[in-house]
């Protein structure tokens, strides 16, 4: 992971096209179309609340992301964490996960959620590492054939 810095997406970045398109491709591949933001990535990313944080390599190229809001002043949620499959188990889902929940301490919020399909073992045991608890199963969440796990972390206000 030597080769690696997690990055802020701010909406004026010069960079912001390409890493715009370098994500969706990355959201058109992993993600079922159903459950894909890709034709409406960049509108999600210019709403108020909304963060993105990324990977990017040596080269230019973009390993991963994590996109997450804050609807509420107490409230975050993650709503997408995906890295490029040749770049997984090295550490980059854990950094980007270890640098959203960091962003979401500094906005003093109190609880983090996601939602995660329980088939998907490697980030459940990525999120439940990181201090996530099991809320509650969603049927058909994803589709009439896929669940889902509520998720959250919570922190301790002062």
């Amino acid at each position: 992971m030597s080769n690696c810095v997690v990055l802020e997406l701010h909406r004026n970045s010069t960079n912001w096209a390409k890493v715009v398109e370098d994500i969706v491709r990355l959201e058109k591949k992993i993600f079922p179309k159903h459950e894909s933001l890709a034709r409406s990535f960049d509108e999600e990313l210019r709403k108020n609340n909304s963060g993105l944080l990324y990977i990017q390599l040596a080269d230019g190229e973009v390993a991963g992301y994590v996109m997450y809001s804050w609807p509420s002043s107490l409230l975050a949620s993650i709503t997408k964490l995906a890295v490029k499959e040749n770049y997984r188990r090295q550490g980059h889902g854990e950094a980007l996960l270890e640098a959203a929940i960091q962003k979401c301490k500094t906005r003093n919020i109190c609880r983090i959620s996601l939602h995660v399909d329980p088939s998907r073992t490697p980030a459940m045991s990525l999120y439940k590492k990181h201090g996530f608890q099991v809320d509650n199963l969603i049927k058909s969440y994803y589709s009439s054939d896929r669940d889902a796990y509520r998720m959250y972390l919570d922190f301790d206000v002062d």
